[in-house]
């Protein structure tokens, strides 16, 4: 299975490269700079410029978002143009692209902000009408809508909303929680608050299923990802233990307040994530690298 894939120098996409080599893939990393994968191929690309010949390929996934570091939602910062201009833009040529040079499936990472604005607690399945409310959720919806589009006879399509995403420290890459777990260590006040996760290692296995494993006939090809509910108070006394902190915790949150997305759909093509068992492999890593 040759699959080309964008971002492979982000945090999701480091996760997806490694895991798709060791199931044996050969997996082609498009990308501004080599991505750091011993075995994987380089095809330069850039979001700005036109899309490469991706003749050869079964299958592409495209991972990449331009955006300020460690932001997704707001990622525009003060540029929404360009934001635009990018991830949209240069998203559509890169669907347009694939289809030409005849791959026959393409996987979009998009994400749970194209559900929007619905009301706290609300439950998020695929077939609820999407109300993005920020540019970052405008923007991925507008792409799964152009995707969509581009189905038909020869070639299948599939979007993957994803939720946060967690996992080991990359190199050269800010974790997601360094910010929380440095306040924490410093004894900063810190709010309660609670969300939706999964581990970067089951939405690697994620986007290989819907890749090698799923039906060509993948209509509507909208697939939730999300795993569990994690309040920041039992994150920190997690890392509290495996760091042998004594900082206080953060009162807990009103996890009824958090809208929850099915995942029967990639369940049903034999996804089965984690749990909390890979926490606190992912919070000593974070403990061995302070």
């Amino acid at each position: 299975m040759r699959i080309a894939l964008t971002g492979a120098t982000g945090f999701v996409g480091h996760h997806a490269v490694t895991h798709l080599l060791a199931s044996g893939c050969a997996v082609t990393a498009l990308g501004r700079r080599p991505a750091p994968h011993p075995g994987a191929r380089f095809l330069p690309f850039d979001l700005d410029g036109p899309a490469p010949d991706l003749g050869g390929h079964d299958v592409l996934i495209h991972a990449a978002l331009s955006h300020v570091p460690g932001r997704y939602r707001g990622g525009e910062g003060d540029a929404p143009g360009d934001f635009l201009r990018r991830n949209l833009h240069g998203t559509l040529r890169l669907f347009d692209a694939a289809r030409d040079h005849g791959v026959p499936r393409i996987l979009f990472l998009s994400s749970r902000a194209v559900y929007g604005d619905y009301p706290p607690g609300t439950p998020l399945p695929e077939d609820l009408p999407p109300r993005p409310d920020t540019l970052y959720g405008q923007v991925k919806h507008q792409a799964e809508q152009a995707l969509a589009g581009l189905a038909g006879p020869g070639l299948t399509v599939a979007s993957l909303r994803a939720t946060g995403v967690y996992g080991p420290p990359v190199a050269g890459l800010a974790h997601k929680w360094a910010l929380l777990l440095a306040d924490f260590a410093q004894h900063r006040p810190i709010p309660p608050r609670a969300a939706t996760e999964v581990h970067a290692a089951d939405l690697a296995e994620a986007l290989r299923l819907l890749a090698i494993a799923a039906p060509a006939d993948l209509a509507p090809g909208l697939f939730n990802l999300s795993d569990v509910v994690l309040d920041r108070h039992d994150l920190l006394a997690r890392y509290a233990d495996l760091a042998a902190l004594d900082a206080p915790l953060p009162p807990r949150a009103d996890t009824s307040r958090i809208s929850v997305m099915p995942t029967d759909r990639i369940r049903r093509l034999g996804w089965h994530p984690s749990g909390l068992s890979r926490l606190d492999e992912t919070l000593a890593a974070l403990v061995r690298g302070t």
